[in-house]
């Protein structure tokens, strides 16, 4: 397998071992328990190489009636997962729902991204190098940092006979598996 070319032009922000733990616990509570607010959810997507299950807690930030999912840590092995299987899965109090992922353009994302910072700062501003309450144009710079995929929920026509999202992402009930 060769190397990705762009990996060392990616950006990655690697979380200490206390911020590892609380997202490990915290996957917990919103998965497992169904305890969160109602922007927490617990994202499932398909390992690329493994074919394993792997779930993390993420913020779900909705926009003029459109969902969004961004990762405020870069390019993450949540993200790198999805882009492959192009689609995820998210879990809020038992209910599953699959989504298929169209990434948002990076002249797109600086209102995005500033309406996630300023939703969600005291969850995210560690991971940015921009303010809660900045303008737009200070995260058109670092757009390209931090991917951001609309959530497009699966029509009829991509139902199987049970009424299943055709995903292979199956049912799941775990916590947050570490990625290697």
């Amino acid at each position: 397998m060769s190397p990705d070319p762009d990996r060392e032009t990616q950006f990655f922000m690697r979380p200490n071992v206390v911020e590892w733990t609380f997202t490990r616990f915290f996957g917990f509570l919103v998965g497992t328990l169904g305890l969160g607010r109602s922007h927490h959810y617990l994202l499932g997507v398909r390992g690329r190489r493994s074919g394993r299950l792997y779930s993390t807690p993420v913020n779900l930030l909705e926009q003029a009636g459109r969902r969004f999912l961004i990762s405020p840590r870069g390019e993450t092995q949540w993200v790198r997962n999805a882009r492959v299987a192009g689609a995820v899965t998210l879990v809020q109090r038992g209910r599953r729902q699959a989504f298929r992922l169209q990434p948002v353009p990076d002249e797109e994302k600086p209102e995005l991204l500033k309406q996630y910072l300023e939703r969600f700062r005291i969850y995210v501003q560690r991971c940015f190098p921009v303010t809660a309450g900045s303008p737009a144009e200070e995260f058109v710079p670092i757009a390209h940092r931090y991917p951001v995929f609309e959530l497009i929920a699966f029509t009829d026509a991509d139902r199987d006979a049970t009424g299943q999202a055709r995903i292979g992402v199956p049912p799941f009930n775990c916590c947050v598996d570490r990625h290697p």
